[in-house]
């Protein structure tokens, strides 16, 4: 017989009162339980910090002087020329 808990785990937390009840309001306005409304709400932000930090937004303008630079890239200066020997170096000591 299987255990449908075997791929799930607890997660418990200390919250005041005062949230307790608000969350408790808020998943019986939903028709939700208790942890089900905690699990939907804690799952949604989560899914939008992620989404957040995978997504750069620019403006027009910004968008444009991006691509400017990667089709025009400005001519490598001193300190980008040595950080790529230095990078060469590494890499090629390590193979």
């Amino acid at each position: 017989m299987s255990n449908s808990h075997e791929n799930t785990v607890r997660i418990t937390a200390r919250i005041p009162v005062s949230i307790q009840e608000t969350l408790h309001r808020a998943a019986e306005l939903s028709g939700a339980t208790l942890n089900q409304f905690m699990i939907q709400a804690a799952l949604k932000e989560a899914k939008e910090v992620i989404e957040d930090e995978r997504v750069i937004i620019l403006s027009q303008s910004e968008a444009d002087t991006v691509f400017s630079l990667i089709e025009n890239p400005p001519v490598p200066n001193a300190n980008l020329k040595a950080a790529l020997k230095k990078h060469k170096e590494f890499f090629s000591e390590s193979n």
